[in-house]
């Protein structure tokens, strides 16, 4: 911890959406005072805001609206938060911190955000103000409506050492695992999250499409696909990907797969999806005869 800084720091909140929301009352059930909650003062946000302000007992800031001149800001604020978390999407966390500079006294203060693409050097006019600054970005999926416990999910981290310090303390505190991350790594690292949660979705998606081409509506694929999944995870988490493949490539069946590519000419983008993940698999993941598989998937 900083010199001076309680045990639980207490925390101002930047931005009240998804993830926002879900570090605030998580951290307010663990015994963390949330000190305020930052938003811009107009539109969805501020509404947001208010309604996260209300679950945690702190006071809505307004602030100043993201790419507002500073100069339009005038006043600094009586905040006595030793921990500001920004919550914004990854565009704005630069502006956003641009835009607070004069509103908060930085220096003694941790600075944190959590974008996974993005450095901690978003927040280098901060650190020039006197702030210890990092990135800290959970490896788990924000959607509305959902408010995900945070137990057991890694945060990778990376800034300055006594920012650092604090959020393992916190990390700690939310039952999660941090790990250190290099800068440069952190495009990769949020790519290799993208493919766990937003593509899987979308391949969940392209899924239920081609359950169409069976006579399945989209309703009844989602009920019916589930225990299969589940069990796929389970596979995975026990067996490896490698343990956990099944189905036509494992056994080399080109003769099914050729069936499979002749019914996907009415979805050609499902068609092309279906392509692009055997090939993968070819190169990843066990198969019989994949010479034989590989010119099928040349001659399409």
């Amino acid at each position: 911890m900083l010199p001076g800084m309680a045990v639980k720091p207490r925390i101002a909140i930047v931005g009240a959406g998804n993830l926002g929301s879900a570090l605030a009352l998580s951290l307010q059930r663990l015994g963390y005072v949330m000190e305020a909650v930052i938003a811009r003062s107009r539109g969805a946000s501020i509404k947001e805001a208010q309604r996260l302000a209300k679950q945690v007992g702190a006071p809505v800031l307004p602030g100043p609206a993201i790419g507002a001149a500073v100069e339009a800001a005038t006043g600094a604020w009586d905040l006595r938060a030793e921990l500001i978390w920004f919550c914004v999407p990854d565009d704005e966390i630069a502006r956003a911190a641009h835009s607070l500079r004069e509103k908060i006294e930085w220096k003694g203060t941790v600075a944190l955000h959590s974008s996974g693409a993005l450095t901690s050097d978003e927040l280098a006019v901060l650190r020039s103000r006197g702030a210890s600054v990092a990135s800290v970005h959970p490896l788990m999926t924000f959607v509305r409506g959902s408010r995900p416990s945070l137990f057991g999910v890694s945060f990778a981290l990376e800034g300055d050492a006594p920012a650092v310090r604090v959020a393992r303390r916190v990390i700690q505190d939310l039952g999660g695992h941090a790990y250190s991350i290099r800068k440069k790594d952190k495009a990769a690292y949020h790519a290799w999250g993208t493919f766990a949660s937003p593509l899987f979705t979308a391949l969940l998606a392209t899924a239920e499409s081609v359950a169409g081409l069976a006579g399945v509506n989209r309703k009844a694929a989602k009920q019916r696909i589930i225990p299969i999944l589940q069990q796929t995870l389970t596979n995975y988490a026990v067996f490896g990907a490698a343990g956990a493949f099944s189905g036509p490539i494992v056994r080399g069946d080109v003769d099914t797969m050729k069936r499979h590519l002749r019914v996907l000419r009415a979805s050609p983008a499902a068609r092309e999806v279906y392509s692009a993940l055997a090939r993968s698999a070819l190169r990843d993941l066990p198969a019989k005869n994949k010479s034989g598989l590989r010119r099928l998937l040349d001659s399409r």
